[in-house]
C-alpha cells in the first residue's frame, strides 16, 4: 500500500499538493469520516493504475515478508512451549508490509473497492488489481516456504510446530474457516481505514500491532499465512497440497474478501456523506457509465481529461453528426474541411471538431491553473481559424478542447459521449493515431466502435477520383455513402474495383459489381473487374491514376489490428493518393468478447484476407 497520499506529518492543518486532505477542519489532528474516504481515494488511484510489474513485485515482497511472521511464530511458539509468546511476534511480517508500503491483498479489499464504488475505477480492472497483488503475495509466500524447507531455518521442533498450524487449519470445517476469516478481512481492512485516518507513525504502529495481534489470539486465519503454512507442509512432507489449497486456502479468502468489502468498505462508504469527494481533483469528474462500469477497463484518474470543454449534447436524431478529433486545428484544416463535405450531404449536417492536447500521465487539474487558462486560449485561437470552414459548407461546426494523457484513447470516449454517426481521424506522423499503445485494452477499446469510422491519411485529400474496392461487407457500404457524398458535393469521378481468382471469375465478378453498384447508388460509377487474384497489385494499379483510395476493414476489424501492428497493409503506403480506410460497428458475442476474434461480413476481395495475414502469409492467430 503506498503512503505517498498519507505522508504529512507536520502538524499543520491544509491539503497535500494534490489537494488530498493532510489535516482536519474542524480539528487539526483528526480527520471526519469524508476526508478519509478522500485519502482512501486517492491512495487507490496511484495504486489501481500502477503497471503490472509494480504490483507483482510489491506483492511479492509482501508475500515474502510474511514468511518473518510465519518463522517468528512457530521458532517462538516451539522454543519457549508457550504459544502467547509466539503471538506477540505474530505482527511483525504485517507491520513490515503496511509500513514499507508493499502490496498485500487483505489491504486492497478496501481503497481499490471504494474507489469502484465511486465508479472511478471498472469492475473488470478491480479484479485484475487484486489477480496480480494475490498472484504476487502467493509467489513471495512460496519462495518465503521454499527457503524455511530447504534452509536450515528451522530445526525439528521448530518444522513440527509449523507443520500443526498448517494441518490444524485443514482440519478446521470450512464454515468455520470462512467465518473466521471474515472476522480477519474486517481486521485488516479496518487497520486500513484507521491507517488512513491517523496522521503520526507511533499511532500507525501501535493500531497495525494490536490489529494484528488480534489474528492469532482469536484463532483466525489469513490468506497468505494460510498458503503459505500449505507450500510448507506440502515441501516437508507428502501431503498433496491441492485438497488443502481447495478445502482451506479457498474458503480463507473468500472470507477475507468478504469481510473487507462488506464490514468496512461498504459500511465506511455509506457512513460518508455525498461531499466525500467535493475536493478539486476529485469533483467534476465523469464517472463510468454503467457498461464501462461492469465491463470495460478503465480505472483511475488518467482517463479523465485534465481540461474538458466538451458540453453535454442532447443528440437530435435527424441531425447527421461526424466528430472530428484532431491533434493540431492548423496542419489539419483539411480534415476538418473533408468531414465538413461528407457532412454536408445530411439533412442538419453538424461536424464537432474536437482539440485534444497531450498532457502528462501524472499533470493533475491542480498542477498549474494559469497553464491550463494558456492552454485553452491558445486552442481556442487554433480553432478560431477552422470555424469559417462549417459556414462554407453550410454544415454546423462545433469546437471543443481536451487536455488528456490518454489522447489516442479520449477519442473513444468522445464518440461515445457525443454519439456521433461517423468519426473522422487522421493517421500518421504528429497525428493522435500516433500516441496509440498497442496493448490489450486499447486493442478490446477499438475493436467495440461507437459509430462509424474513418481512418484518413492526408495527401491531399482530393476528391476528384476515388477508387473504392469491394467485395461487400459492411465496411463497403460505409465506403460507398462516403463516395456518394463526395460525388455529390465534390463532383468527384467513382471507379469501383473487384478483384477475382482468374479469367473464368471476371464475368461473375463484373455481374456482381454491376448488382452491387445498383445497390449502392453508384450505378454511373466506372467499374473494372482485375483477374489477377492479387488484392494487393490490383489496388496499386488501379489506384495510379486516382486521387482517394476507400478501403473498407478486414475480416477481423481494421482499427483494432492496426493498433496491434498486425494488420500489414502495405498498399497504403505504396499508393501516392489518399487513402481512407473506413469500418463499421461488428456485432460480437459474449464468446468473442472474452476470446477474441470478430462478427463481420468478409468484404473486400474475401476481407483482403493476403493484407491481413502476417508477413510470412500464414493466417493471423488471436493474438496477432
Amino acid at each position: 500500500m503506498d503512503d505517498s497520499a498519507r505522508t504529512d506529518s507536520n502538524g499543520d492543518a491544509g491539503t497535500a499538493g494534490n489537494d488530498v486532505p493532510t489535516a482536519g477542519e474542524v480539528l487539526p489532528d483528526r480527520f471526519s469520516t469524508d476526508e478519509v474516504f478522500q485519502r482512501v481515494v486517492a491512495d487507490a488511484d496511484h495504486e489501481i493504475t500502477s503497471g503490472v510489474r509494480e504490483l507483482f513485485f510489491s506483492a511479492l515482497a509482501g508475500g515474502f515478508a510474511i514468511t518473518i511472521t510465519f518463522l517468528l511464530y512457530a521458532s517462538v511458539s516451539a522454543t519457549t512451549d508457550e504459544t502467547f509468546l509466539g503471538v506477540l511476534l505474530y505482527p511483525l511480517g504485517f507491520i513490515y508490509i503496511i509500513i514499507g508500503g508493499y502490496q498485500l491483498y487483505t489491504e486492497n479489499t478496501l481503497p481499490p473497492v471504494a474507489l469502484t464504488l465511486e465508479r472511478l475505477a471498472s469492475i473488470p480492472a478491480l479484479f485484475r488489481h487484486w489477480l496480480i497483488v494475490l498472484a504476487g503475495n502467493f509467489a513471495g509466500g512460496g519462495l518465503g516456504a521454499l527457503a524455511l524447507a530447504y534452509g536450515g531455518v528451522f530445526d525439528a521442533r521448530t518444522a513440527a510446530v509449523a507443520v500443526g498450524f498448517a494441518e490444524k487449519g485443514i482440519a478446521t470445517p470450512a464454515t468455520s474457516l470462512f467465518f473466521k476469516a471474515v472476522f480477519a478481512g474486517f481486521i485488516v481492512a479496518g487497520v486500513v481505514w484507521i491507517n488512513f485516518a491517523t496522521r503520526d507513525a507511533t499511532s500507525r504502529l501501535l493500531v497495525i500491532y494490536l490489529a494484528f495481534l488480534a489474528i492469532p489470539m482469536g484463532n483466525l486465519y489469513h490468506v497468505v499465512v494460510s498458503f503459505t503454512e500449505v507450500v510448507y507442509l506440502s515441501l516437508v512432507t507428502t501431503t498433496n497440497p491441492a485438497p488443502a489449497l481447495v478445502g482451506f486456502v479457498l474458503p480463507v479468502l473468500l472470507g477475507n474478501t468478504l469481510g473487507g468489502i462488506l464490514l468496512v468498505t461498504v459500511v465506511n462508504y455509506y457512513q460518508t456523506s455525498d461531499r466525500r469527494l467535493e475536493i478539486e481533483r476529485f469533483e467534476n469528474v465523469r464517472r463510468l457509465s454503467i457498461r464501462e462500469w461492469l465491463a470495460g477497463s478503465l480505472a483511475g484518474r488518467s482517463y479523465v481529461p485534465v481540461i474538458d470543454t466538451v458540453e453535454e449534447i442532447v443528440r437530435d436524431p435527424e441531425a447527421y453528426r461526424v466528430l472530428v478529433p484532431i491533434a493540431n486545428p492548423r496542419t489539419e484544416s483539411r480534415l476538418v474541411e473533408f468531414a465538413c463535405r461528407v457532412a454536408s450531404t445530411h439533412r442538419k449536417g453538424t461536424v464537432h471538431v474536437v482539440h485534444i492536447v497531450q498532457a502528462p500521465r501524472r499533470w493533475t487539474p491542480e498542477t498549474d491553473g494559469s497553464r491550463q487558462e494558456r492552454i485553452v486560449r491558445e486552442s481556442e485561437r487554433l480553432l478560431d481559424d477552422v470555424r469559417p470552414v462549417g459556414d462554407a459548407h453550410d454544415v454546423t461546426l462545433e469546437t471543443s478542447t481536451v487536455v488528456t494523457p490518454r489522447s489516442f484513447e479520449a477519442i473513444f470516449d468522445l464518440a461515445r459521449r457525443t454519439s456521433p454517426d461517423l468519426t473522422v481521424i487522421g493517421w500518421g506522423e504528429d497525428q493522435l493515431w500516433s500516441s496509440a499503445r498497442a496493448e490489450r485494452p486499447l486493442a478490446e477499446l477499438t475493436n467495440q466502435l461507437p459509430c462509424d469510422f474513418l481512418v484518413a491519411e492526408d495527401r491531399g485529400l482530393d476528391p476528384s477520383k476515388v477508387l473504392l474496392p469491394t467485395a461487400g461487407g459492411p465496411d463497403s457500404d460505409l465506403s460507398a455513402e462516403i463516395a456518394r457524398a463526395l460525388r455529390e458535393v465534390a463532383g468527384a469521378e467513382v471507379e469501383l474495383l473487384h478483384v477475382v481468382d482468374g479469367a473464368e471469375d471476371r464475368a461473375a465478378g463484373e455481374a456482381f459489381l454491376e448488382d452491387w453498384a445498383a445497390e449502392h447508388g453508384l450505378g454511373d460509377a466506372t467499374v473494372t473487374v482485375d483477374a489477377s487474384g492479387d488484392v494487393e497489385a490490383a489496388i496499386e494499379r488501379a489506384a495510379a491514376d486516382s486521387t482517394m483510395l476507400l478501403i473498407g476493414a478486414t475480416e477481423q476489424g481494421m482499427l483494432s489490428r492496426l493498433v496491434r501492428g498486425s494488420l500489414h497493409l502495405d498498399v497504403v503506403t505504396e499508393v501516392d493518393c489518399t487513402v481512407l480506410l473506413a469500418e463499421r460497428p461488428s456485432a460480437r458475442s459474449v464468446r468473442d468478447r472474452l476470446f477474441g476474434g470478430a462478427t463481420r461480413d468478409r468484404n473486400p476481395a474475401a476481407a483482403f484476407r493476403d493484407v491481413a495475414a502476417t508477413p510470412d502469409g500464414r493466417e493471423p492467430t488471436g493474438d496477432e
